[in-house]
């Protein structure tokens, strides 16, 4: 059975695209682009620990 442990490394990207996809949708164009910034750092960040050991 697998413990929590074992997804700490998607901790970081988890929240990075998730704060990034509340700073798009939310009606400002700074905020949008910011956003968009941290959802595409988040998603190379998770894409880059895949398969990490």
């Amino acid at each position: 059975m697998a413990s929590i442990f074992d997804y700490a490394d998607e901790i970081g990207p988890t929240t990075l695209i998730i704060v990034g996809f509340l700073l798009f949708v939310f009606p400002e164009p700074a905020t949008s682009a910011f956003g968009a910034g941290l959802m595409l750092f988040g998603a190379a960040y998770w894409f880059w620990e895949w398969n990490r050991p």
